[in-house]
């Protein structure tokens, strides 16, 4: 059994679910098993075709970005060794070392929060358009991935397996989960691409934007799920950034640069992805996270 099939199913464990990378399962009752498959989406498709060691890269990654930021804000972390882990994970540790998080359990909040700091991806493509991001008005003349004047906080619906994440506006994120909590998602968003930018900077990486995702532990807002990865993140090579194209990125852009190609709709299912895309994708995964952490990947595996 691979991998990707592997942590699917843990004997005597409860699965709750999954999500387009991640399978969630139950320890006790407010605590769960976060585990990272090496599956990989575009477009909001999962490809059938894995990248090695994908999940123990991101895994590694929002464990050092959750010990670097915990100081703004508190997170479900609990442990990312095994051996840390409750009695009755133990016979699973073959499977979930690097790639597995115990987490509280908490109520996640029902949007994603976006900040940007750079205009691409669909951003750029609203821009052109009307001249706004997510309905935010921006000055005429801006180029593709050029920094914003400033910091954009622009929250996005949580879409289902399939479907497509869908951008609101700030008003609307207050609608769905209320102006405090709007409010104060929307400050730690800000604050914490801040900090992680300034990081990313000194490393000679430009973090463009990224998405947090945060819930509710008895009535306390805290960070969950990924943290600043490169599925969650666009990361750029400072000394390769030029504006007025596309960047070259730490992150899925293979994939998605070799998806355009095909004569496909963007619907499930995807295509088999070629040895030499999966290759390119896993090193580029490797990459940032060396980059951006000083560590060699080779001591979290």
């Amino acid at each position: 059994m691979s991998e990707l099939d592997s942590v699917a199913a843990l004997p005597g464990v409860t699965r709750l679910g999954a999500g387009k990378v991640r399978e969630i399962f139950a320890v006790g009752e407010d605590q769960l098993l976060l585990v990272a498959s090496d599956r990989i989406s575009a477009f909001d498709v999962v490809m059938p075709t894995p990248i090695p060691d994908k999940g123990k890269v991101l895994t590694a990654m929002t464990a050092f970005w959750l010990d670097r930021l915990g100081d703004v804000v508190a997170t479900h972390l609990i442990a990312t060794d095994p051996a840390d882990f409750p009695e009755g994970l133990a016979d699973h540790a073959d499977v979930l070392a690097g790639r597995s998080m115990l987490c509280r359990r908490a109520q996640p909040l029902a949007i994603e929060c976006v900040a940007r700091g750079y205009l691409s991806g669909s951003g750029w493509k609203e821009y052109r358009a009307d001249g706004t991001v997510c309905g935010i008005a921006l000055p005429e003349g801006l180029q593709e991935s050029q920094q914003l004047p400033e910091v954009l906080f622009t929250p996005a619906t949580k879409a289902e397996l399939g479907d497509h994440d869908e951008n609101i506006d700030f008003a609307t994120a207050v609608d769905i989960v209320g102006l405090d909590v709007a409010e104060r998602v929307r400050d730690l968003t800000l604050e914490l691409y801040g900090r992680a930018a300034d990081h990313a900077r000194e490393r000679g990486i430009i973090l463009a934007d990224t998405k947090f995702e945060f819930g509710l532990v008895d009535g306390e807002i805290v960070l969950i799920d990924e943290v600043l990865t490169p599925d969650s993140s666009r990361f750029w090579p400072a000394d390769d950034y030029e504006p007025g194209r596309a960047q070259r990125s730490f992150d899925k852009q293979y994939v998605r640069d070799w998806l355009e190609t095909l004569d496909w709709d963007k619907t499930p299912p995807g295509p088999e992805l070629p040895d030499e895309i999966v290759q390119r994708t896993r090193s580029r995964y490797v990459e940032a996270y060396e980059l951006l952490t000083g560590l060699p990947f080779s001591d979290w595996t």
